[in-house]
């Protein structure tokens, strides 16, 4: 189930509300484990063990942890979060990453292994990242162990980002998980979050989407260099408004139900480096790495040398956690490439520089970079980057002209809704003028959205296959 259906807006959403805001405040995480389960299971049912597994595991090794340290027992106490670690990267392996590695050793050895088959649970590679954290954030002492295994459940299987994140910490939601606020201005403030979330994904990213897949069917001789770029930029929109759209529903949907999660997307396209891309793009997840791995590593605070070494290690992780494909590990070593020039000198450079330099150059590393992420078929991906650079390809035709001029509005108003302009305009506007607009909008909002749903039939959301 995806949020942005007629199946959750009208039918599971109001019932889960209803549920919760009827029920005693002292059975409100029973219920939200319960209606999460409902949620996770409604495509495919079986994989609810999967998710029973991960909270008894994570409960156990949680508790194991605590009573080791308590008697004193490090060794002990390490050796739990060593074997909480292990299933979860265990898990993810077996269902992720089993196909990947036979396949690529039939091929490099001509071997014919057979392939799993397993289906890729919906989410996994966040959930599994959440749970992992709870254990190894109680052995370091910045959460404590959850005793009750029902909100220990409610947290790993919490529905709004359960499947497509934000990534949560546990020790960020433990107290919302035992007492949470709940008043119609903070369900006000999540409705509205809500809906600006789905008016970018289903608005902005399903209707940039079609002009992506067009470019990317395209035959190399006739892919031309302008149309290359034409069909990146509109990926590049669609994959922010896809993922930061959802986010800002996962956002609303916590609000309504008490919680506070923290902010996924920073306006990452105003970035004026990788490094600094990084910082505004799925913020969750690069926390994740810095606070799980990078620092454990050593960071920064080393030689250049084991910098170098710790920022391998880093984005060698963070490609391959996208993907089970070989283009997400080259990815994942091209902002290795691009962030480890930046800390050596390339970054004090770009602080001198102009700053429209900076944005161009913002701009194009991540643009090439999603044609990397994009394109999974190498001879593809060659071509098409071939084609960006103007190598065997004619600057423009009339399909470029055709699918530019048709397409021109969408283009426009999704640049303009990936800065704050629309934010700083709405601040500025009279007290009086906003209290009219508002309800107007968040009306016509949600009347578009669910016309384009209602209607359409491209509606895919792009970060669920991780």
């Amino acid at each position: 189930m995806i949020f942005s259906s007629p199946y959750f807006l009208f039918l599971y959403l109001p019932i889960v509300l209803l549920l919760y805001y009827v029920s005693p405040l002292r059975w409100r995480n029973l219920v939200l484990l319960a209606v999460n389960l409902v949620f996770y299971g409604w495509g495919e049912p079986v994989y609810i063990l999967i998710m029973f597994a991960s909270i008894a595991i994570d409960y156990t090794h949680g508790i194991l942890v605590t009573r080791c340290k308590a008697r004193g027992n490090n060794a002990g106490a390490r050796a739990a979060v060593a074997s909480s670690v292990i299933f979860n990267l265990g898990l993810l392996g077996v269902f992720k990453y089993s196909d990947f590695l036979i396949g690529s050793v039939n091929a490099l050895l001509g071997t014919s292994i057979p392939l799993t088959g397993l289906e890729l649970p919906i989410g996994i590679s966040f959930y599994t990242f959440q749970t992992m954290s709870y254990t190894i954030d109680v052995y370091r002492g910045d959460a404590r162990c959850q005793k009750d295994i029902i909100t220990f459940g409610t947290f790993v299987t919490l529905f709004p980002q359960l499947i497509a994140g934000p990534i949560i910490k546990y020790k960020d939601l433990d107290d919302q998980l035992e007492q949470r606020d709940h008043h119609v201005e903070k369900f006000a403030s999540g409705v509205q979050r809500f809906v600006i979330g789905a008016a970018k994904k289903v608005l902005l990213a399903n209707a940039l989407g079609p002009l992506w897949d067009v470019y990317l069917a395209t035959p190399p001789g006739q892919l031309t260099t302008l149309g290359a770029w034409l069909g990146i930029v509109a990926f590049s929109l669609q994959l922010y408004f896809d993922f930061s759209g959802y986010s800002d529903m996962a956002i609303g949907l916590g609000r309504m139900l008490g919680f506070e999660f923290l902010e996924n997307f920073d306006h990452p396209y105003l970035s004026k480096s990788a490094s600094e891309f990084w910082r505004r793009w799925h913020i969750s997840l690069g926390s994740w790495f810095r606070e799980y791995l990078y620092f454990p590593l050593g960071g920064s605070r080393v030689g250049k040398g084991r910098m170098i070494f710790n920022l391998l290690v880093v984005w060698a992780a963070t490609g391959i956690w996208h993907g089970a494909s070989w283009n997400f590990l080259i990815w994942g070593l091209y902002y290795f490439f691009w962030i480890t020039l930046e800390k050596l000198w390339l970054g004090a450079w770009l602080e001198r520089a102009p700053g429209w330099l900076g944005h161009l150059y913002g701009i194009a590393v991540a643009a090439v970079g999603w044609a990397i992420f994009a394109v999974e078929d190498f001879p593809t991906m060659g071509n098409y980057l071939a084609a960006m650079f103007g190598l065997g390809a004619g600057l423009l035709d009339s399909t470029f002209l055709y699918y530019l001029r048709n397409y021109l509005i969408v283009l426009v108003i999704a640049c303009i809704a990936a800065t704050p302009f629309g934010a700083n305009v709405w601040r500025k506007l009279p007290e009086r003028a906003r209290q009219v607009a508002f309800p107007v909008l968040m009306c016509a909002g949600l009347v578009l959205t669910t016309a384009y749903l209602v209607d359409g039939t491209y509606n895919p959301f792009l970060y669920f296959r991780f």
